[in-house]
């Protein structure tokens, strides 16, 4: 669809669009030294003239002069906390006096706009698609969040240190499972948006929208812009083969050597945009006259994750790293058609002892146990 140029105080039209539309509005905003994922009314909420340095273990902002809204890449947050939220209650019952007991089915959720979301993450989006609503299965809960949400994502302007998403081929430019798509331009001419629909009401909000057609060179230089964010990712991971390698090299003296580091805290599971793991918690009150059955986000680092009568099936970190490992970049394939990595880097920067998916992968490639056997292995 043909682009337009959208100038900076036409964000709050967009916003104000989509409110009228009935949507939550959700964007990055700065809070606690970090961005993250917040309801915002205008576009003087969003996160504005910082951007994030980012390595295994360490994250901070800095400020920068050019007043950009999304300058920064992936914090720790994700739009996977809104479709499907760390915590919920799937069902209340309620005793009355008579004895009977009522069901209470939870609110419906908010109709969620999505403002800033990378590509990266649209292919996580992708990815849980695939989890909760494939194959006959549907999560209720996922289905009505993800039906209605739209989506404005952003072209990365700049990659960040532990980003590997053009390995993982899921950015850093926007091709799919968006509404709108935005690249944000600042230089001589002013500061300003290219526009691209990526859907029929995505089209439609556009129409509706202060936006002037594009100007000669401003989608050379939006191009530009993407083909030097793809050219400095932060990280590499060599995907050739990975499922076969990993599964070939379950007994890998690696697994031991990142056990001895991993802390088996699940940080990784916790701001991984794709993880899925859950569990389910039930409580009474003391007299007996209410019950609550809740789904919380649960993470394979965890003993009781694997836990059947007996003991837990992983009860070693050594056996939980590899589990999520290879289940991440080999099983998952097997599972659901793709791999379960997008690239984005947060299991780096957010794991206290800096471990690196990428430094492992290839440290089991570099002493792949299939080396030197013959055909017949």
């Amino acid at each position: 669809m043909v682009p337009a140029i959208l100038a900076l105080p036409g964000l709050d039209a967009l916003l104000a669009g989509l409110r009228r539309l009935g949507f939550t509005v959700i964007a990055p905003v700065e809070r606690s030294g970090a961005i993250v994922f917040g309801e915002v009314e205008s576009a003087a909420e969003i996160a504005a003239g910082v951007e994030d340095v980012q390595d295994g273990g360490s994250y901070r902002l800095r400020p920068r002069d050019d007043g950009a809204l999304f300058a920064h890449t992936a914090g720790h947050d994700s739009v996977k906390r809104f479709l499907f939220p760390p915590a919920i209650a799937v069902w209340r019952a309620r005793r009355d006096d008579d004895g009977a007991v009522a069901i209470e089915p939870p609110p419906p959720p908010p109709r969620y706009a999505f403002i800033g979301v990378r590509s990266c993450d649209l292919h996580a989006v992708a990815i849980q698609d695939r989890v909760f609503l494939g194959d006959g299965r549907t999560d209720a809960d996922y289905a009505s969040r993800r039906d209605s949400a739209f989506f404005v994502a952003v072209n990365c302007a700049r990659a960040g240190g532990t980003c590997f998403c053009v390995s993982m081929g899921t950015g850093p430019e926007v091709t799919a499972g968006h509404d709108l798509s935005l690249t944000e331009l600042i230089d001589a001419d002013g500061h300003r948006f290219l526009v691209e629909a990526g859907s029929e009401r995505g089209r439609e909000l556009l129409a509706e929208l202060p936006a002037r057609p594009t100007a000669a060179d401003e989608p050379r230089l939006a191009a530009e812009q993407t083909a030097r964010t793809a050219a400095s990712m932060g990280r590499r991971l060599d995907t050739e083969g990975i499922r076969d390698l990993l599964a070939a090299n379950a007994e890998h003296p690696r697994w031991d050597d990142v056990a001895e580091r991993c802390l088996s805290c699940g940080n990784c599971t916790m701001v991984c945009p794709t993880c899925f793991c859950s569990t389910a918690e039930d409580t009474i009150d003391l007299a007996g006259e209410e019950a609550e059955h809740t789904r919380l986000w649960d993470s394979c680092f965890t003993l009781q994750h694997s836990y059947v009568h007996g003991g837990s099936v992983r009860g070693a970190t050594r056996a939980r790293y590899r589990q999520w490992l290879t289940h991440k970049l080999g099983t998952w394939i097997d599972q659901f058609g793709s791999s379960g990595c997008v690239g984005c880097g947060r299991c780096i920067t957010w794991c206290p002892v800096a471990i690196d998916i990428t430094e492992e992968v290839a440290a089991i490639r570099a002493g792949d146990l299939r080396e030197g056997l013959d055909a017949d292995g």
